[in-house]
């Protein structure tokens, strides 16, 4: 039996934590041709070998990664709307395409792939990655706070109502959107409410995909399973049925789970958005 790839999380020093996810790495003993990658709302840097080292956009709808036997990828996953203050390009000349961080950085980022190149590992590929970032000057600004809100509300958010409190119009808070995150605010809530359908699912705690079509904050089932043909490929059984669920760190997805889906998460989560705006 074929060992399917492992996949890894590193959390963040404090001083990135408001901005960086995880650091993460992905290996293989074996060729993994389709691994599956799902939007998540994020932009990352993504360093392997055979491809160099490159900035990722947001995604749209999942998309495939070839992995060669014996290999790593390794990279950084930055919070929605917070990869543009790091990479110094708006987001959205990056959706659903990437660019080598050397066009972006210059001399850094070949220094840095270098760097990533000598490594001999996958976990010292991690720690160069985490030493070629520098936490970025300010504080955030309305949009990034904006951001923010949806994120701590998995995308169940009134963007209009966002929009007034950041003081913008919702045209204005759309361009600024795209520019941040490389998605529209609607699609980027549509893709952190997916992202918490599948975190439910994952955490084995469903009652069946009418329950978790509620609990995520769909209309109805065909809503949901609407919504994870568009993002995934797949409908809710069939990508059960990739057995990703039972296993989020050595499956087939690269995909991050972090979000609360039990009672935790509702709870007190009008105050952890009136914080997050500010």
């Amino acid at each position: 039996m074929a060992v399917a790839p492992t996949y890894r999380e590193f959390a963040p020093a404090p001083a990135l934590a408001p901005f960086v996810e995880c650091f993460w790495s992905v290996t293989s003993e074996t060729e993994e041709p389709g691994w599956l990658v799902l939007p998540d709302g994020c932009l990352d840097i993504v360093f392997w070998p055979q491809g160099g080292l490159r900035a990722v956009g947001a995604m749209t709808a999942a998309q495939r990664a070839s992995i060669p036997a014996g290999g790593s990828v390794v990279g950084v996953r930055f919070r929605p709307g917070m990869a543009r203050r790091f990479l110094r390009v708006p987001a959205g000349e990056l959706t659903d395409g990437w660019a080598p961080l050397d066009s972006l950085w210059g001399t850094r980022g070949r220094e840095l792939c270098e760097r990533l190149g000598n490594a001999d590992s996958a976990h010292r590929r991690v720690a160069v990655l985490v030493g070629g970032l520098r936490p970025p000057e300010g504080g955030r600004d309305a949009v990034a706070r904006a951001v923010s809100a949806m994120v701590v509300v998995a995308g169940e958010a009134d963007v209009d109502a966002f929009a007034r409190q950041a003081n913008l119009s919702p045209r204005q808070l759309r361009r600024r959107a795209i520019e941040e995150t490389g998605l529209t605010p609607k699609r980027l809530c549509r893709i952190l409410r997916f992202r918490r359908a599948v975190a439910a699912a994952a955490s084995g705690a469903r009652r069946g995909w009418a329950h978790l079509a509620a609990q995520c904050g769909y209309y109805d089932q065909a809503h949901l399973i609407h919504e994870f043909r568009e993002f995934s490929g797949y409908t809710p059984a069939e990508y059960a049925a990739l057995a990703v669920f039972s296993n989020t760190t050595a499956g087939p997805a690269l995909y991050d789970v972090g979000y609360e889906t039990d009672a935790r998460f509702d709870r007190g989560r009008d105050r952890e958005v009136a914080a997050v705006l500010g």
